[in-house]
């Protein structure tokens, strides 16, 4: 795999999944404009990678935010090759203990953020004939019993993907990856107790095949696959499972 001179967008950069994506698509040479809402974890991400880096502060819900990456990737890089829409949130609780606020929050930076970026980007994703991977979740696709406005908003992106992989081709290809449980900061930012976190780590477990929880990096593998187009070039429209055997 091969994303040499590749000029590719990371959001949710500072941490998880988001930071393993960086890395490993730094290692396959790719030249990075990594986001996040801190600016700290983004520039120690930039010091270990060993390749050219832009680094944006910025929370992907504000209304400039793909306005901005974008500017920024064509200041460093003068192109745009790939976005990874990677930036989540989570709010998770039943229905009648969830606050109207926290459904829109999740809608805002699960599915809006990701369609606005990509908006922002088109110009310069149609030139180079580039790539869009969403990083969505299983939960866009199974039932999620007190996590019902978290895997609306995943479902959500998926239709989204889904759709503008037709409205776009065969200029642009956009494609979403679901990964099951995977050991991220995320876990702790979800509003829940600390005995309710370790209650659903564990019957997320036991409802995975594979009998343990994904690493960052075994989904960084398949995003960067995914925009690599000596890889991929005929995969668009994918919803693609990464889970260790939860969605089968």
């Amino acid at each position: 795999m091969s994303l040499a001179g590749k000029s590719v967008i990371v959001t949710g950069a500072g941490s998880g999944i988001g930071a393993s994506i960086a890395e490993r698509a730094a290692r396959s040479g790719a030249r990075l404009c990594v986001a996040g809402r801190r600016e700290a974890p983004l520039k120690e991400l930039a010091a270990r990678l060993g390749t050219p880096v832009e680094v944006v502060a910025v929370d992907v819900a504000a209304r400039d935010a793909g306005e901005r990456l974008v500017a920024a990737a064509m200041d460093r890089f003068g192109r745009v090759d790939a976005v990874v829409n990677n930036a989540g949130l989570a709010r998770f609780g039943k229905l009648e203990e969830s606050a109207a606020e926290d459904f829109d929050a999740m809608l805002t930076v699960n599915v809006r953020a990701p369609a606005e970026l990509i908006r922002c980007a088109l110009p310069q994703l149609r030139a180079h004939q580039g790539a869009v991977v969403n990083v969505s979740s299983v939960g866009g696709v199974l039932s999620m019993p007190a996590r019902s406005a978290y895997g609306a908003s995943k479902a959500a992106l998926n239709s989204l993907t889904r759709s503008l992989a037709r409205e776009l081709a065969p200029d642009v290809r956009i494609n979403a990856v679901l990964p099951g449980p995977v050991d991220t900061p995320l876990w702790h930012e979800a509003g829940l107790t600390e005995n309710e976190t370790d209650a659903l780590r564990t019957s997320l477990l036991s409802a995975t095949p594979m009998g343990r929880f994904g690493d960052g990096d075994e989904v960084a593998r398949l995003v960067c696959f995914l925009i690599d187009p000596e890889q991929s070039g005929w995969i668009t429209g994918a919803l693609m499972p990464v889970d260790g055997g939860r969605t089968a």
